[in-house]
């Protein structure tokens, strides 16, 4: 691939997605346009770049788009995350929502959605305490293909041996074929939805808790801000963020805070807090 293809795609794909892609990637965009390519009769990457440029918009550019941002996902991922929702984020929204008995949940570019299904089964595990309660997950990813297996729920071997126990696989999944299908009662506990985090999140509403796991490294330092703050509005002074382990809120926005010997779960940052604490 020519230096001017690879800056053309790359400007695309931070222009639709926010994926910022170094000189150093030129591999990944080989490596995962190359079936693009051929899916729309075309032989090399730099066909594509040619076609594009001639009819942006066009179905191809939303193949490559999702081909460039559809990424790795397993159950229980790290493990820690869903300790802490579990053992200190859950209590204490149990008690601070007893009077409405309502909690909603966003799982940002959930991809294959091991990610809210792993939140569904804690929750379901949970059932005992959260009796008359309202709990709705939102899972949003920019693509549609990788949105439409999430709905399915299906997985395979492969996938479901990673970071999943097996006491929970017996329980909550079903063999069909070489794959295993998560029950339909965990499936409609979760709402799929397209969702470009470049836009405001405004429509999908307020959100408690929020997963925003591991996307942040793929974006430049103004659209990290960018995201952040647009999440922090459409949530509440006591709501909860969770970032991968190598993403950070320092230096990017002041609307969170770190929570102490909590590692890569944040708490909301009243922006009337601020104030007060400035006069």
């Amino acid at each position: 691939m020519n230096k001017s293809d690879f800056d053309f795609l790359s400007s695309l794909l931070r222009d639709r997605s926010g994926l910022v892609l170094g000189e150093d990637k030129a591999y990944l965009l080989e490596s995962r346009l190359g079936p693009v390519a051929r899916k729309h009769g075309l032989t090399t990457v730099d066909d594509v770049a040619a076609q594009l440029r001639a009819r942006r918009g066009a179905p191809l550019e939303l193949d490559v788009v999702e081909a460039m941002t559809t990424n790795e996902s397993f159950f229980f991922r790290d493990t820690r995350p869903f300790d802490q929702f579990k053992d200190i984020v859950l209590p204490q929204l149990l008690e601070a929502r007893r009077a409405t008995k309502s909690l909603r949940i966003w799982s940002a570019a959930c991809s294959s959605g091991q990610e809210p299904y792993t939140l569904a089964m804690i929750l379901k595990e949970e059932a005992a305490k959260m009796a008359g309660w309202r709990v709705e997950i939102v899972a949003t990813d920019l693509s549609t293909a990788i949105l439409d297996k999430a709905k399915e729920g299906l997985y395979s071997q492969f996938e479901v041996q990673r970071g999943l126990p097996i006491t929970l696989l017996m329980k909550y999944f079903t063999q069909a074929g070489d794959r295993w299908q998560i029950s339909q009662e965990l499936r409609g506990m979760v709402s799929y939805r397209m969702f470009n985090l470049l836009e405001s999140p405004t429509a999908l509403g307020r959100f408690d808790i929020v997963f925003l796991r591991n996307v942040l490294i793929y974006f430049d330092q103004a659209t990290k801000t960018q995201v952040l703050e647009r999440v922090a509005k459409q949530m509440p002074s006591d709501g909860y963020l969770y970032l991968g382990g190598a993403e950070t809120v320092l230096g990017i926005t002041d609307r969170f805070q770190v929570l102490p010997g909590q590692r890569g779960l944040y708490g909301v940052v009243d922006p009337g807090q601020k104030v007060a604490a400035a006069g």
